[in-house]
């Protein structure tokens, strides 16, 4: 399994984070290699993404299910291909420091399954960290920049 995990701090309660990331619309277009998303519900949604891993390049549909949304501090969600045989998941969690200053923390699996699994595993390894570390981040500088507060990677 692919893992990542990333924190990023801002200047800012923790409520005004649980703002902008309570609306999946908002956080969707910040996934690296973003296309496109649907909203099937309140819980469900299908994002259309460029992926490249290393020398390949492929548009895939993901399946985004919330399985938790606790606010103001907790979004917990699953992956899933539409037509690819792999399976992640992750979580968007947001800790008060102060009343002032909240930890984002953004964490993200990947798992290819079958026979690809054992090729794609290994390089998958090192591309979800940096996926998971530029979403992260992208999420911290739009909420900084619509809040106009300062983000600390």
């Amino acid at each position: 399994m692919a893992h990542s995990i990333h924190h990023v701090e801002l200047n800012m309660p923790i409520k005004r984070i649980w703002n902008f990331v309570s609306d999946m619309n908002n956080w969707a277009p910040l996934v690296p290699g973003y296309a496109e998303h649907e909203i099937i519900n309140d819980r469900q949604s299908i994002w259309k993404l460029h992926g490249d891993i290393g020398v390949v390049q492929k548009d895939v549909n993901v399946k985004v299910k919330i399985t938790e949304w606790i606010e103001p501090s907790h979004i917990t969600f699953q992956l899933s291909g539409s037509s690819e045989n792999w399976i992640g998941g992750g979580y968007f969690k947001a800790i008060p420091l102060t009343h002032t200053k909240t930890q984002i923390i953004g964490s993200l699996n990947i798992t290819v399954k079958g026979m690809m699994g054992a090729m794609v595993n290994p390089v998958l390894k090192t591309v979800v960290p940096k996926v998971g570390k530029e979403f992260t981040e992208k999420v911290a500088a739009k909420i900084a920049a619509l809040e106009k507060v300062t983000a600390t990677v």
